[in-house]
C-alpha cells in the first residue's frame, strides 16, 4: 500500500522512538518512488500523474526529512551523549557517524532535487543527467540502508533503555513541537507527525 505525506503513523509523540523509526518508512517509501522513476522514465517526457508523484517525494524530502534529521540531532543524540550510564559510551562513534551521513545525504538530495525539478520543469531530462541522478539516488539508498538499519536495530532499542521515561516524554515533545502541534498523550487522541 502506498504512503502518502499526510498519511498517520503507527505510533504517535507519546512514543517517540517508534515515531522517528515510523518515519524511516516514509524515506524508505519516497527514495524508491525517485528511483523506481529513474529507472522506468529514464528522462522521457512526464505522463499523467507522473509529476505530482515525483513531486511529493521532493516535497517529503525538502520538508519532513529535514525535521526527522532535527529530531534526531537536537532532541535524540545531545541525550545520549549526555547520558552518565557507561552503556552510553559505546554511542559516541556510532552518532559520529549518522551526523555524518546525515550530511552525505542532504549533499545528494540538493542534487537530486535540482535534477527532478528540472525535468519536471522541462519535461524530459537529457541522458548524462538521467546517469547522474540515478547516481546521486544509488548513493542515497547505499547511505539509508546502512543508517535506517543501526537506528532502528540498535540505536532506538539502546535510546529506550538509557533514557528516562521524562527525557522520552521530553523527545515526543520537541518533535512535536517542530511541526507545530501540541503535544498530547496518545490516550487524549494526538498521535503524531502527519508529515514524516
Amino acid at each position: 500500500m502506498p504512503i502518502t505525506i499526510g498519511q498517520g503513523p503507527d505510533h504517535g509523540f507519546d512514543e517517540p522512538l517508534g515515531l522517528l523509526s515510523d518515519c524511516h518508512r516514509r524515506v524508505e517509501h519516497f527514495l524508491e518512488v525517485l528511483v523506481a522513476f529513474n529507472r522506468q522514465a529514464a528522462g522521457r517526457p512526464l505522463i499523467g500523474a507522473e509529476r505530482s508523484q515525483l513531486e511529493g517525494s521532493l516535497t517529503y524530502f525538502a520538508t519532513a526529512a529535514p525535521k526527522h534529521t532535527a529530531d534526531e540531532e537536537e532532541s535524540l543524540f545531545p541525550r545520549l551523549r549526555a547520558s552518565t550510564d557507561p552503556a552510553a559510551r559505546v554511542l559516541d562513534d556510532v552518532l559520529a557517524r549518522l551526523e555524518h551521513d546525515h550530511d552525505d545525504a542532504n549533499g545528494h538530495h540538493r542534487q537530486v532535487d535540482s535534477l527532478v525539478r528540472r525535468w519536471i520543469a522541462s519535461g524530459s531530462l537529457a541522458p548524462a543527467d538521467v546517469r547522474e541522478l540515478g547516481e546521486h539516488l544509488a548513493a542515497l539508498q547505499a547511505i539509508y540502508q546502512s543508517h535506517i538499519a543501526v537506528e532502528d536495530r540498535e540505536l532506538f532499542p539502546a535510546a529506550g533503555r538509557l533514557l528516562s521515561a521524562g527525557q522520552v516524554s521530553d523527545i515526543g515533545r520537541e518533535m512535536a513541537a517542530r511541526r507545530s502541534l501540541r503535544w498530547a498523550p496518545a490516550t487524549a487522541g494526538v498521535r503524531g507527525d502527519r508529515t514524516s
